[in-house]
């Protein structure tokens, strides 16, 4: 059970537009942001941040900055952002068959080995204490330009956010991203842990 509940998304009727933007992403508006409307600036703020992160003029496809997001939220543990960043991968274009070989990777024929790098990356950075050791980043810096390195990391920077957030707040998993992690993260150990206890 969620340490706070959600409010429902008309208790703040200013953040229609903002809602808005995360509709778009996931198909439906997060229980974080509805817990977060507490705090609207907060709600603004962090809509700004996340078009900033995931603007699709980037040099960096915004399905895979998903998949990104997915790495390092399994390295933090937060197993509402593990579901949450594949369904919008998936929303964003990255096809099902690579979203349902993502515990694979690495040796997956659906992964090229720029990405490989990439989420390796992905995923020591998404570790605490941090991971990125400075052979993990001269293998990205083969694959990836400077531009793009800090596209990647602003996306695992936003979901360092939402691990957290999700985590302290034991945010409820949503049926959407639930039944997302039962068909396709339950076999690599995904739980749902405490956003499916009741």
């Amino acid at each position: 059970m969620a340490f706070l509940e959600p409010l429902p998304p008309e208790h703040t009727p200013d953040l229609v537009e903002d809602f808005a933007i995360f509709e778009r992403i996931l198909g439906f508006v997060p229980n974080s942001l509805l817990t977060m409307q507490r705090k609207p600036a907060i709600v603004r703020g962090f809509g700004v941040l996340t078009e900033a992160v995931m603007d699709s003029k980037g040099t960096v496809d915004p399905g895979f900055k998903r998949l990104l997001a997915h790495f390092a939220s399994r390295a933090a543990g937060c197993q509402y952002c593990e579901a949450h960043s594949l369904i919008a991968a998936q929303i964003h274009n990255v096809d099902p068959e690579k979203v349902a070989a993502v515990w694979e990777y690495q040796t997956s024929p659906l992964y090229s080995e720029a990405e490989r790098a990439a989420l390796d990356f992905a995923f020591a950075s998404g570790q605490v204490p941090n991971g990125v050791t400075k052979a993990i980043m001269n293998k990205v810096k083969i694959h990836w330009t400077e531009e793009q390195i800090v596209e990647m990391l602003a996306a695992v920077s936003l979901y360092g956010f939402l691990n957290r957030w999700n985590d302290s707040m034991a945010t409820s998993l949503e049926a959407p991203a639930e039944d997302l992690g039962t068909r396709i993260l339950k076999r690599g150990g995904w739980t749902g842990g405490k956003h499916l206890e009741s």
